[in-house]
């Protein structure tokens, strides 16, 4: 599935698109560079899901957790080296935990992802304009 975004909101709504088709325990890798909207994704992720916490991005904390009926682990991997950073935090207890994994440089730990991870790949085609590839088997 690929989105157009025209703007900071339209990113937002093509994360709410995308939770409306996700399921407890569901991760979802993103790329792009920054300043491409990946935190603002995660925040149209958060919203459709339900969740009204203030998304904002974890660079220095790793990871931040919203609660709801369905979890959301927002984890950014830009000061990691790789994957075994990642397990060294507790990533396998996040995932046992069944809520949403999404993970912003996920080309940090790509060994750590399951085989069925969704890949959002987010493209600045523009000053203010994104390109939304969301890539995952089965899903159009």
């Amino acid at each position: 599935m690929t989105l157009i975004s025209n703007c900071e909101g339209d990113t937002v709504k093509a994360g709410e698109v995308l939770a409306e088709r996700l399921r407890p325990g569901d991760v979802i890798a993103m790329y792009g560079d920054l300043g491409a909207g990946k935190t603002q994704f995660v925040r149209g992720l958060a919203k459709g899901l339900g969740l009204t916490a203030r998304v904002s991005s974890p660079t220095f904390t790793i990871v931040n957790e919203y609660l709801g009926k369905v979890p959301l682990f927002h984890f950014d991997m830009y000061r990691l080296a790789d994957a075994d950073e990642l397990f060294e935090i507790g990533w396998e207890d996040y995932l046992a935990r069944g809520g949403i994994c999404a993970v912003e440089w996920s080309e940090n730990a790509e060994g750590a992802f399951p085989e069925d991870t969704i890949t959002v790949r987010i493209k600045k085609t523009g000053e203010n304009t994104r390109e939304i590839t969301i890539d995952r088997i089965g899903m159009e």
